[in-house]
């Protein structure tokens, strides 16, 4: 298995949110659940600087755990 060191925020929500009607709908809720949650949204921003339009591996890891999910099952999504 490959691992990537950048995901796209657009691969990462289609994923998580596969029941969302449109892609900026899924990117608007992964951004929602982000604001809930300080304690994520800061364990983000201490692993690098948030890119525009994709995430690190740390940060992929970060959400995953935060939606309880593993490295294995997100491939398999």
């Amino acid at each position: 298995m490959i691992f990537r060191r950048t995901i796209l925020k657009q691969d990462l929500v289609k994923k998580l949110y596969p029941d969302c009607r449109s892609l900026s709908a899924a990117l608007q809720q992964l951004r929602r659940d982000i604001e809930i949650c300080p304690e994520l949204k800061e364990k983000i921003a201490r692993t690098g600087h948030t890119r525009r339009h994709y995430y690190n591996r740390q940060q992929l890891l970060i959400i995953l755990e935060h939606f309880c999910i593993t490295l294995d099952e997100f491939e398999l999504l």
